[in-house]
């Protein structure tokens, strides 16, 4: 595989970078083929993998680039994996026109629940985080608005905010499983 002269040397060197392309090169883009089902897209992920480990090339040790290879292409499949859900999800929303939305009894039921779980997270929030969350969210005011309306300095509106946006998320995070 990899020849005894190989061993201990910089991949920065070109002689050196090119036995490890020669050697992986063909198992990684088969090992990205079986992942993808696509060999364009294996190939052009093997060849980003090793476009990395040249970039990276003195971070990373001669005894470790075929590790450093694999970790690469497994993590660009699984961001192009991602990025795929991404792509479905709005494809199927934008298939979807306003008016087909608006009688799609699902999509209906969905948010109007999801607006109920609002309602109820917003709710929840402490009096003072609710009001300055509201005036800043829907009276579309400004931080310094909301200090002179409450009485209250510039950093506390800004710490109320936070901190109900902090509680927000963690209520709707408990949404997940509703697929919005």
């Amino acid at each position: 595989m990899i020849s005894q002269l190989a061993m201990g040397k910089s991949i920065c060197e070109e002689q050196v970078f090119h036995e490890v392309h020669r050697n992986y090169a063909s198992a990684l883009r088969n090992f990205l083929f079986y992942k993808l089902g696509s060999l364009e897209k294996a190939k052009d992920f093997a060849q980003e993998a090793f476009i990395r480990l040249w970039n990276n090339c003195s971070k990373v040790d001669f005894e470790k680039s075929k590790s450093y290879l694999y970790t690469i292409a497994n993590r660009l499949f699984l961001d192009d994996a991602d990025h795929q859900k991404v792509v479905l999800k709005f494809q199927y929303r934008q298939g979807m026109s306003e008016t087909q939305m608006d009688s799609n009894p699902e999509y209906l039921y969905r948010e109007k629940e999801f607006k109920t779980h609002l309602e109820d997270a917003i709710s929840s929030l402490s009096e003072k985080q609710r009001v300055v969350f509201l005036m800043s969210r829907i009276d579309k005011m400004q931080n310094q608005e909301i200090a002179e309306a409450l009485d209250l300095s510039i950093k506390t509106v800004e710490k109320h905010i936070s901190g109900s946006l902090k509680l927000l998320k963690e209520k709707l995070d408990e949404l997940k499983h509703l697929k919005l």
